[in-house]
């Protein structure tokens, strides 16, 4: 596994491709895994990890190698916690769970595209955009590549409920942000002044390649106008670092990212 050097510059400077990405510590007690364009973080601390989000079928084997590199052992792992069930977010939790007996955590209203990755609500036609930008084709390619098309549904999500701080590894807040899917959640770590947006909120879109602080496109989204209005629910966090499914980390504030998301508006 390559790892960047420790300058938090220079590893968000280094551009996104088909190989594996680990960044330790971006911000405390949170690495993040990024693999063919979509992140997946460990949160670390006295209890073991949490997984957020389970990336892509071929991201699988690269968790024991992040686990070694930051001085952990598959056995630390306490559970996996999806923002949303999308197949990009869902790509091995089938396996950990089999291969580790992890849980795997997520809103109820998840369920249904756990279940089934490719039957999921969207506004426009599936991959239109990325067939009307390059960059967005060439992103799509690199997660086909990493089985994005080969992910297997998960049965019997263990649900998590809004407002509540889950007893697990980094005492993730759960942040209620429908739209992108209609059980979307973020996770608030107060502790660490930061959020994990999932996909309500990406700095990356990878249907146009477009970058900067953004939803993704009508073509992941169920209803980009809840998209929008649960930006709102970001903006009440107050915190400086987003951490997000697709693209960079944002450490500008969490109003100032939501305030360009609005500008950019839904494509």
């Amino acid at each position: 596994m390559h790892l960047l050097p420790s300058s938090a510059a220079a590893r968000e400077r280094a551009p996104g491709r088909g190989s594996p990405r680990l960044t330790r510590n971006v911000v405390p007690g949170v690495h993040r895994l990024e693999h063919a364009h979509v992140n997946c973080y460990l949160l670390d601390d006295a209890q073991g990890i949490t997984i957020v989000d389970a990336a892509l079928p071929a991201t699988w084997r690269h968790v024991p190698a992040a686990l070694d590199a930051i001085g952990r052992i598959p056995s630390d792992v306490r559970a996996v916690v999806l923002t949303h069930a999308h197949f990009d977010h869902l790509g091995f939790a089938r396996r950990i769970r089999t291969a580790w007996g992890v849980p795997i955590l997520g809103h109820a209203l998840e369920q249904p595209i756990a279940s089934h990755p490719y039957r999921y609500a969207h506004e426009s036609p599936r991959f239109g955009s990325a067939l009307r930008h390059v960059s967005g084709a060439a992103i799509i390619a690199r997660m086909a590549a990493a089985g994005a098309l080969m992910v297997p549904g998960v049965d019997d999500l263990e649900p998590i409920a809004p407002g509540t701080e889950l007893d697990l590894p980094g005492r993730p807040r759960v942040v209620f942000t429908p739209g992108h899917t209609f059980g979307h959640c973020a996770l608030h770590l107060p502790a660490a002044d930061a959020v994990l947006t999932g996909d309500a909120l990406v700095t990356l879109d990878p249907y146009t390649g477009a970058r900067g602080p953004r939803l993704v496109s009508r073509d992941a989204t169920a209803d980009s106008a809840a998209a929008l209005d649960a930006l709102d629910a970001l903006d009440e966090l107050d915190a400086s670092v987003l951490l997000p499914g697709h693209g960079e980390p944002w450490r500008d504030g969490v109003r100032a990212a939501t305030a360009a998301a609005r500008r950019a508006g839904v494509h």
